[in-house]
């Protein structure tokens, strides 16, 4: 028996979260399962990724595969919080903030 470790999905339309199970790869992605080993949301901020990861790797070792989404979702657990992301600025922001910055110096420079 082929087994996987992958993603079965659950929630109501546009609004997915996804149990990590343990299943044979011969049945539906949300039937039957083996074993329910962790939850992912990615509707929270940050993204919920909650893996019982000793389970994950019992079974590992039992040889079941991860799919490649559950592969980079235990990297991430295993990595840790990840630290926020600065958004990158239009270029119209860019040059308001230049101009401000100039108007400033000029401002300060004409003050003494």
């Amino acid at each position: 028996m082929a087994v996987k470790i992958r993603l079965a999905r659950h929630g109501s339309k546009k609004r997915p979260y996804y149990r990590v199970v343990v299943a044979d790869s011969r049945s539906p992605r949300d039937g039957r399962l083996i074993e329910e080993v962790g939850r992912y949301n990615p509707l929270t901020n940050p993204k919920t990724i909650d893996l019982d990861l000793e389970k994950i790797a019992d079974w590992q070792g039992k040889g079941a595969q991860l799919t490649d989404a559950v592969a980079a979702l235990v990297k991430a657990a295993n990595e840790g919080p990840k630290a926020e992301v600065e958004k990158k600025k239009s270029k119209k922001q860019l040059a308001k903030e230049a101009k401000a910055a100039e108007e400033a110096a000029a401002a300060e420079g004409s003050e003494e």
